[in-house]
């Protein structure tokens, strides 16, 4: 699958900012008369300027679908991909100019964009989530090269004075009027490609989650009905006519303030539930980008996080609420068109994107991580959705607990790999010859023992467990000329076979030979086949990827790198051996936690091998 990357960003916030004395100016008085409530509200909320697309009278000077389009020529402006080149526009918004058709056909409707895939999403905030997943995953799939995301919102013209007036209303109820001091207008904009920007740092998108709430949570947001206080109230469209409707306060945009404790409630949850997944770690999150509709929200979102045990520092949160506002499903693309372009960020930053939504409550979640500009010419290599090696074993209780709990040491496993030097490089197409030769080296040294610590553990399981004692011998027979690959691919780089047959360990090979022998040595060392686990999952899932890519960026004929090629193959059938091993009718817990732990150990120092490459 390819990597998806946000290579651009763009915004547009229509005419001049507006201060919070100048509000009621733009959005008008309500019976000539100041509100009473508005003061409160900004004092919570925090805002101190926004963009409105209507000026003093009450006009509007552009559509929802023109600022979204204004946003996407700034993003492409930035971008080397070509408006024509463009194979998906994926749009997001509250609520768009008309009802029909869809906002992505408005909006391309506005650009100079040629024949394209279309695609429309309406929510609230986070209808621009919802374009982005649409986006990642067709170029994650490869069904899309590029594709250009936008979220764009025009609420001030649902607050006018002017709509309240004609409901001969003498004030607002506090639902109505606090949407009308918080909501403002703009849009953003992102371009996705499968390759990074040549331009500047892109941000590669590792994952996006989306859940909604709707089944168990009553409704917050919404227009389109008077109220919802039984649920089966007449919409706006049941009404005889549209002026009954209006006159009801059915086209109204409420909120029902009562309910706002949820959404950071279930916003926090799904944060947890990330992390119990192993999706995000927080010591490993250097940026929070989170939508809060207002900054009396941020201190109950830091509480249940702290509570959690998953606080993120204060120094980490980026918002730009206070001088840009709060324009639903826009604001998280112009937070990150800000962050992005800020001389902030550095590649290897982690990026995680919080945007909840309280219409009917939607939580959702992006993490993105940064990356250099690529080279001109520089190829980059696919890094791949992580998953464990898939483990088929007979459906009983411990087994299940077994599956699950070498799953996530797997994930961690292979998640920490990517950031070891050498395997950063091979991603980067950076590896150097001298680079692959002292892997060859090193593995080398670490290798030629492991048939011996599989044959001396199974000299030391008991005759009574002879299937596992079979198991290790097996293994250790197709393991022991492992170490004759790794010298002929060394000899077949024209180096002098002596070089590598009298090379030292280094120290992280030194530490995880001595742990092997140390278990392999006691009494039953069952526990092993969480070594094996690793090591297999190694050859079944990684080595023929590493493989290929070594040997198309160097160069590098079949000869010379059989060793990863070999085993991406024929460690399918060493892990199905693996497999009946794990089922052995005498494993209990006990066992299989003795297992996992050790399987946790193997691959601390597996990858820390790969660190010291060159450490002796």
């Amino acid at each position: 699958m390819d990597n998806v990357y946000i290579t651009s960003a763009g915004i547009f916030l229509p005419n001049e900012p507006v201060s919070n004395d100048e509000m009621e100016d733009y959005l008008g008085r309500i019976n000539g008369k100041d509100s009473a409530l508005k003061n409160r509200i900004l004092k919570q909320n925090g805002i101190k300027f926004r963009h409105y697309a209507i000026d003093k009278k009450q006009q509007s000077s552009h559509t929802n679908a023109e600022m979204a389009a204004r946003a996407i020529d700034h993003a492409l402006e930035r971008s080397s991909l070509s408006p024509k080149d463009v194979e998906l526009l994926a749009a997001g918004t509250t609520q768009a100019d008309l009802p029909v058709p869809g906002f992505a056909s408005m909006v391309h409707a506005n650009l100079g964009f040629s024949a394209c895939e279309v695609a429309s999403f309406q929510s609230v905030c986070a209808s621009g989530m919802m374009a982005l997943k649409d986006a990642y995953a067709q170029i994650k799939s490869g069904e899309k090269n590029n594709a250009v995301c936008v979220g764009s919102e025009f609420s001030s013209r649902l607050f006018k004075g002017s709509r309240f007036e004609k409901q001969n209303v003498k004030s607002l109820s506090f639902d109505a009027e606090f949407l009308r001091w918080m909501l403002s207008d703009g849009s953003g904009a992102l371009v996705l490609e499968n390759k990074k920007s040549s331009k500047g740092l892109s941000l590669r998108i590792d994952w996006i989650d989306i859940k909604s709430h709707a089944h168990e949570l009553p409704l917050c947001m919404y227009t389109g009905k008077a109220d919802d206080k039984t649920g089966t109230e007449p919409t706006w469209l049941d009404y005889p006519d549209y002026e009954s409707a209006s006159q009801a306060g059915a086209l109204n945009l409420k909120q029902d303030v009562r309910l706002l404790d949820r959404v950071v409630q279930k916003g926090v949850a799904h944060f947890f539930e990330l992390i119990d997944r192993k999706k995000l770690s927080t010591d490993q999150i250097d940026w929070l980008c989170c939508h809060y509709s207002s900054e009396f929200f941020k201190q109950p979102i830091k509480d249940l996080m702290e509570k959690g045990g998953a606080l993120i520092p204060d120094e980490k949160w980026f918002s730009n609420l206070t001088t840009k506002g709060n324009t639903g499903s826009a604001s998280i693309f112009i937070m990150l068109e800000e962050l992005m372009f800020s001389g902030k960020l550095k590649a290897g930053d982690s990026i995680l994107c919080m945007v909840p939504e309280s219409g009917r409550f939607i939580t959702s979640f992006m993490k993105l991580t940064v990356e250099g500009a690529a080279a001109a010419g520089e190829k980059q290599y696919e890094i791949r959705e992580v998953e464990a090696p898939e483990l088929v074993l007979k459906e009983r209780p411990v087994s299940e607990w077994l599956i699950r709990q070498l799953t996530n040491v797997w994930i961690e496993f292979e998640t920490s790999l990517l950031k070891v030097p050498v395997i950063t490089k091979m991603h980067q197409g950076s590896l150097s010859m001298d680079d692959y030769k002292l892997l060859l080296h090193d593995l080398r040294q670490q290798v030629i023992d492991g048939s011996q610590w599989i044959t001396r553990a199974a000299s030391c399981i008991d005759i009574e467990l002879f299937e596992l004692r079979s198991a290790f011998i097996k293994h250790a027979a197709t393991e022991h000329k492992d170490y004759q690959l790794l010298e002929r691919n060394f000899e077949a780089l024209n180096e002098p076979a002596e070089a590598i047959r009298t090379g030292k360990k280094n120290i992280g090979s030194m530490a995880l030979s001595a742990f092997m022998f140390n278990q392999a040595g006691k009494p039953n060392p069952i526990d092993l086949l969480g070594a094996m686990f690793i090591i297999e999952g190694i050859g079944k899932r990684l080595a023929g990827h590493w493989g290929r890519m070594m040997q198309d960026q160097l160069g590098l004929a079949d000869e010379q790198v059989s060793f990863f090629t070999y085993h991406g193959v024929a460690d399918e059938n060493h892990f199905h051996r693996l497999e009946k091993a794990l089922d052995h009718p005498l494993m209990n817990m006990d066992i299989a936690e003795a297992i996992v732990k050790t399987a946790k150990t193997t691959a601390r120092l597996y990858r820390m091998q790969l660190e010291e490459l060159g450490n002796y």
